[in-house]
């Protein structure tokens, strides 16, 4: 490992400890090393501004610091555990490239307030492609319920209860994801605020200049208390996994219909042959393993919120304890989007079984329109709900699915279910 940042002299470093102390930390800092290079290439032009480097050591380190993306984005620079981290590489390889320029790059700010900003930027990224995926999934959804409308059982309790149909379980999840959307546009706007420059988290005897790395780095705007910004860390990561959470809740439910709907029992769903897998030991069986594996994925997202909150237990200030909160939100993040990335291709190729859903559907099951109908004539609602329980089972007579749905007019029914308002929500989230 080179020489530690911190290295004092006449301090024996234990080499049991120094590994303690890294743990997985500089493997996992590959994950977010280009954003510690771009924030590193503004905080040069920040620096520049103010005369603590000059013009042309500020352009030799822009183009040493782009140099070192191209080589890690090629592989030619590998970051592993020669280093402590990823600050301590892009220092490093910086000093050893330019000398006494190299060893003024880290004027005025702490590997605090580094791992601060290069972390906001990679959960700007991570929250952009939350949103890119809730949004496919919602269309996905949209353009689905525009289909045909098949009848098939609604219900309640796990017990059938209404009739429903295609079209209103897909327009349900359109806007579930919808929504989706609009909480990932809500999270970036929290966490969009830029950190560079609180140090240590008590600021520096410098006249840094933060607005020019809040403009370079596309921040909307500054994050101005140098303690809030210790504050905010472990908050703002528990914030974009709560928004990837409850994209993957509405998820969790969607892949319990379909795990239900798969069954010979249901016999509703065929799935796609490539989200379902063989038995090893009996040949006649394809396993819907996609997606229970999608169902289980919100545990991952939620342990790794869990474990993030417990860790902030603390005082204000930085303490070393979040060090851990890392690998945690790179779990979290990297499993929620990656089972958010599969859902639409499986939604558009989905087929449903109209003959089975048609089927399921029972005479009792219309007793609530008889309710409603007979209440609408003027028969208190209560007195109407009792003449209907007792004739439920002949509640069918002369009605058809079709004809139930058409008769169901309230808004976002299936006589209406206002699906351009739904493309208008999603449409007014485009900018």
């Amino acid at each position: 490992m080179t020489q530690p940042l911190w290295q004092k002299s006449n301090v024996k470093i234990d080499a049991r400890i120094m590994q303690f102390l890294a743990g997985d930390d500089v493997l996992l800092d590959r994950e977010f090393f280009l954003h510690d290079i771009t924030a590193s290439k503004a905080h040069v032009e920040g620096l520049a501004n103010i005369g603590v480097v000059s013009t042309d050591e500020a352009a030799a380190l822009k183009g040493e610091l782009d140099a070192l993306a191209g080589d890690f984005a090629s592989g030619a620079f590998v970051l592993d555990d020669r280093y402590e981290d990823g600050h301590s590489a892009i220092e490093a390889r910086l000093t050893e490239r330019l000398g006494d320029a190299g060893r003024r790059v880290h004027t005025g700010r702490s590997r605090n307030d580094q791992i601060l900003v290069a972390t906001r930027l990679w959960l700007k990224d991570k929250l952009a492609t939350l949103e890119a995926h809730c949004r496919s999934i919602a269309k996905v959804c949209l353009d689905r319920a525009a289909q045909p409308a098949l009848p098939m059982p609604g219900y309640t309790h796990l017990q059938r209860a209404v009739v429903s149909s295609t079209a209103m379980w897909f327009a349900g999840f359109a806007e579930a994801f919808i929504d989706n959307v609009l909480r990932a546009r809500q999270t970036l706007a929290l966490i969009d605020a830029n950190p560079l420059g609180t140090a240590a988290g008590y600021g520096v005897n410098l006249k840094l200049d933060r607005e020019h790395t809040t403009q370079a780095l596309g921040f909307a705007r500054m994050q101005l208390s140098p303690i809030y910004a210790q504050l905010s860390r472990g908050k703002f990561e528990m914030a974009v996994l709560e928004a990837i959470g409850g994209a993957l809740l509405d998820l969790r439910r969607l892949a319990w219909d379909l795990s239900l709907f798969t069954t010979a029992e249901f016999n509703f769903v065929q799935l796609p042959a490539e989200y379902t897998t063989g038995s090893s030991i009996m040949p006649n069986k394809r396993n819907p393993d996609v997606i229970e594996l999608l169902r289980a994925s919100y545990a991952s997202v939620a342990a790794a919120r869990t474990e993030i909150e417990q860790l902030l237990s603390l005082p204000s200030g930085y303490q070393r304890d979040l060090q851990f909160s890392k690998g945690s939100l790179f779990h979290g993040v990297r499993h929620g989007l990656g089972a958010l990335e599969l859902v639409p291709d499986l939604l558009s190729r989905l087929q449903w079984n109209e003959g089975a859903m048609r089927s399921a559907i029972e005479p009792a099951m219309y007793a609530t329109d008889v309710a409603i109908e007979q209440a609408a004539a003027g028969v208190p609602f209560r007195d109407a709900y009792r003449a209907a329980a007792e004739t439920a089972a002949s509640a069918g007579q002369g009605r058809t699915p079709e004809s139930s749905l058409a008769a169901r007019v309230s808004p976002g029914a299936g006589h209406d279910l206002r699906l351009d308002d739904l493309h208008a929500r999603l449409h007014a989230l485009d900018n």
